[in-house]
């Protein structure tokens, strides 16, 4: 993970330093903006510590994918100058989430699971027939789109009608964020099942470029925006009554849920075998989708990376 140094290394080389969760970002010239991963991860709306690997994971597949998919939707990359950052459009974001949804599964309030076994048969505008299965395919892929949260606050479920129809995205628009967005499930959910993968749901962002087209941005089909479940133990489970295995911060998840961690106080300490298997998880579903074998670089350092986009400034 970089370290404070490193990072305050970049922010005096480079303006605009803002930073995220998982992420940082530092202000380029003309409308541009360096993203840079590192390995801390999040849970409970804040961040619980560093999976080895994570941040590289994140960035080279999410630059993969968004190579692999231009032809549906243009997306925000410029280049990926190092394996821990991009060179990105600094576009003006949706104020949206677009979720595709292609399993009924999920478990916080604006998932779909517990909305429908609580009896709900409407949800965000669509009408679910009784009967589905827990983590069961639903009829057909569903966007389920939530308003971006404020800070401190929480996502909100909104319909999709609702996105157009209170003003929030031009209805034009939204038509044409509700086509990419199917296209690009499609595309992935064929993809992950090529590896082994049922690619459960997925969120997307979408922003507007400085030339006033609609354009991809933040990650996409990552362990962290997506939910990728394992084909070859998935029947097993659920005829287990278990949730499916998860390709994600599972691990770290469910060492936090032993101990009765609730988001409150200091995190637990665990042991060092959980973050390395977090990060085995992410490091083997790149190899699985990417069929390449996973080859970590150095890790964040301030003067390389300023180095490598100097062409830029």
């Amino acid at each position: 993970m970089a370290d404070a140094e490193t990072l305050t290394t970049i922010s005096f080389d480079l303006p605009g330093h803002q930073t995220g969760k998982v992420r940082e970002a530092w202000q380029l010239p003309e409308q541009r903006r360096l993203l840079v991963t590192t390995d801390r991860i999040s849970a409970f709306d804040r961040v619980i510590g560093a999976v080895p690997n994570k941040g590289q994971v994140l960035n080279q597949l999410a630059a993969w994918w968004f190579a692999k998919t231009s032809d549906i939707v243009a997306n925000h990359v410029i280049e990926v100058p190092d394996p821990n950052a991009l060179v990105a459009i600094d576009a003006t974001p949706l104020p949206i989430e677009v979720i595709v949804r292609g399993r009924l599964t999920g478990s916080t309030s604006t998932s779909v699971l517990p909305r429908y076994k609580a009896g709900e048969r409407i949800l965000y505008g669509y009408h679910l027939p009784d009967g589905l299965a827990d983590h069961g395919p639903l009829p057909e892929p569903l966007i389920t789109p939530t308003t971006k949260a404020t800070a401190g606050g929480h996502d909100e479920p909104i319909t999709v009608d609702e996105v157009s129809n209170s003003g929030l995205v031009e209805a034009g628009l939204w038509l044409e964020v509700q086509k990419a967005a199917l296209s690009l499930f499609e595309r992935g959910t064929q993809v992950a099942a090529d590896a082994g993968f049922v690619l459960a749901d997925t969120k997307y962002e979408f922003g507007i470029a400085p030339d006033g087209t609609l354009i991809l941005i933040d990650e996409m089909h990552t362990p962290d925006s997506s939910r990728y479940w394992a084909i070859e133990t998935l029947d097993e489970r659920l005829a287990e009554g278990k949730t499916p295995e998860s390709f994600d911060k599972e691990p770290v998840r469910l060492a936090l849920q032993a101990t009765g961690y609730k988001g409150d106080g200091p995190v637990p300490e665990m042991n060092a075998s959980v973050w390395q298997a977090a990060s085995d998880r992410y490091v083997e579903l790149y190899e699985r989708l990417t069929h390449t074998d996973f080859q970590p670089g150095e890790q964040p350092a301030a003067d390389r990376i300023a180095n490598n986009i100097s062409h830029l400034l």
